[in-house]
């Protein structure tokens, strides 16, 4: 094989990675002319498509996480099989395979079985007709025919297109959004050396009172249920089992005294908002319940309008906790002109513009709807960066009292000892003295100081804290282990790293 040949093959793959079709056609056109060889044309085109489908599906991991009972992880194989043969819904499904937990092993051999499947058919007939079609697009439209698909698609997709670079020029100016797995490349040297220097058990020790230490995949219902009652939003476990059963099970949980509609439902065991939703009446929470088939938390909703996360640690031996952090969450709304649709005033809006697909998704009845002039429009009801919540610096509300509160409340929760209380409240001055909170989630050792995505900070900032923050982590569970706890080691955090980045 000539230079010239293996460069021909590279770029035809690399190709692929802009228009998998389009590197198709030109290597069915390599091939009618003689150029290249069927088989290696082929591979080329094979292991780029591939490459790039694994690709979507790692964005898909990283970028956004979904509900696991999705269609893709209901029938991986239908899904990926289907999609290759249907343009325009590759990128949908196979993100979407990544973000609901389609495991990596799977969505990859089908994958590679698909692309086996469709590239010799996409090259071999480009390689048949190619010569009559080079033929009659350079007689009608030149030399520069070419061009011709490209100025296709900005008459189309025009505005699409503009959307889409406007909101990943936003995003890649600010810092906050950008994917985990780039956010957090400069912190995993520093959690590996402190693995190394403080030992792996530490990590866990850290909370030995928490599965895990609260590093991944703990129970919400369980770690609620060892709050002390006054301060905890009031919950209950909906088992899995017949959707009629559960149905029924949160009916009897709503004749309760205190319960009644909306109230939220989220997965017991979920990442970064997952799963999270108000439903309103009774027939919401069925459908929620037949769609998350796994333990679900149902708790009382506290209306607010506030929201604080609180990062909090004590030192094994102290006599009382600190707050490391606190962070004043606020929700993401748009007002009306009176003028323009809603879809509009979202993907106007220099911030929200970069998470429209997920609001337009959310909103998906109301986008033609105009509000009315000074009409203020509430985004989302959540506390979670990733469905839209903005974070900000709020150590002004840090106070003895707020502190004296919060360490109280830690110190009733055995072998807790670090982490993050996401609380709500009514009015700023009585959450202050420490006497208005309401506890919705406990987060053990992988939750954040999250004042550090405040708009207003910088990322070395960011990083700084963040160092900190795992320097007292294992500090922590390494005095634990001195005074007697004994945990898990190297081999428990590998596997559930490895289970939650890739779910396998």
């Amino acid at each position: 094989m000539t230079a010239a040949t293996l460069s021909a093959l590279l770029a035809l793959s690399a190709g692929t990675l802009v228009s998998e079709d389009l590197a198709g056609v030109t290597a069915g056109f390599l091939v009618a002319e003689g150029r290249l060889a069927l088989t290696p044309a082929v591979v080329a085109v094979w292991a780029g498509i591939w490459a790039g489908d694994v690709g979507l599906w790692i964005a898909g991991r990283f970028f956004r996480r979904t509900r696991r009972d999705h269609l893709v992880t209901r029938h991986p194989a239908t899904a990926i099989l289907t999609s290759r043969f249907l343009p325009g819904t590759r990128l949908a499904v196979y993100v979407a395979a990544g973000a609901a937990g389609v495991p990596f092993t799977t969505f990859a051999a089908w994958s590679a079985l698909a692309t086996a499947v469709w590239t010799p058919l996409l090259v071999g007939l480009s390689a048949i007709f190619g010569r009559a079609v080079d033929s009659v697009l350079h007689t009608y439209f030149g030399v520069a025919w070419f061009l011709l698909p490209l100025a296709v698609l900005l008459v189309w997709r025009g505005e699409a297109i503009l959307r889409t670079a406007q909101a990943a020029s936003s995003r890649l100016g600010r810092w906050e959004f950008w994917p985990a797995w780039l956010f957090y490349a400069p912190v995993v040297p520093w959690v590996a050396y402190l693995v190394a220097t403080r030992g792996s058990r530490a990590l866990f020790a850290a909370n030995p009172g928490l599965e895990d230490g609260g590093f991944v995949g703990e129970s919400k219902s369980g770690i609620l249920s060892a709050l002390p009652e006054p301060w905890v939003l009031r919950h209950a476990l909906i088992q899995p089992g017949e959707a009629a059963s559960r149905a029924e099970a949160l009916r009897v949980q709503m004749s309760a005294p205190g319960w009644s509609f909306p109230i939220v439902l989220k997965p017991d065991v979920g990442q970064r908002g997952d799963g999270v939703q108000l439903v309103g009446d009774p027939e919401a929470a069925r459908l929620y319940l037949a769609t998350y088939t796994g333990p679900v938390v149902a708790q009382v909703y506290h209306a607010g309008p506030y929201e604080a996360g609180i990062f909090y640690y004590k030192r094994p031996g102290e006599a009382r906790g600190r707050i490391f952090s606190l962070t004043d969450k606020q929700f993401p709304h748009v007002v009306g002109d009176g003028r323009t649709p809603l879809a509009s005033l979202i993907r106007q809006h220099r911030r929200y513009r970069i998470q429209a697909p997920m609001f337009l998704a959310r909103f998906s009845g109301q986008l033609a709807r105009v509000p009315k002039a000074g009409e203020r429009v509430l985004l989302g009801v959540t506390g979670n960066h990733a469905k839209g919540a903005i974070f900000l610096d709020g150590s002004d509300l840090v106070t003895e009292a707020l502190t004296a509160r919060i360490d109280e409340i830690a110190r009733a929760v055995d072998g807790f000892f670090i982490g993050r209380f996401d609380v709500r409240y009514s009015d700023p001055g009585a959450f202050m003295a420490g006497r208005d909170l309401a506890i919705v989630e406990l987060n053990g050792v992988s939750s954040e100081a999250t004042h550090i995505y405040d708009p207003s900070r910088s990322l070395l900032d960011a990083y700084r804290t963040l160092y900190q923050q795992w320097r007292l982590v294992f500090e922590i569970g390494a005095a634990n282990i001195r005074s007697g706890h004994r945990t898990q080691g190297l081999a428990r955090l590998l596997r559930l790293s490895a289970e939650h980045v890739m779910g396998v």
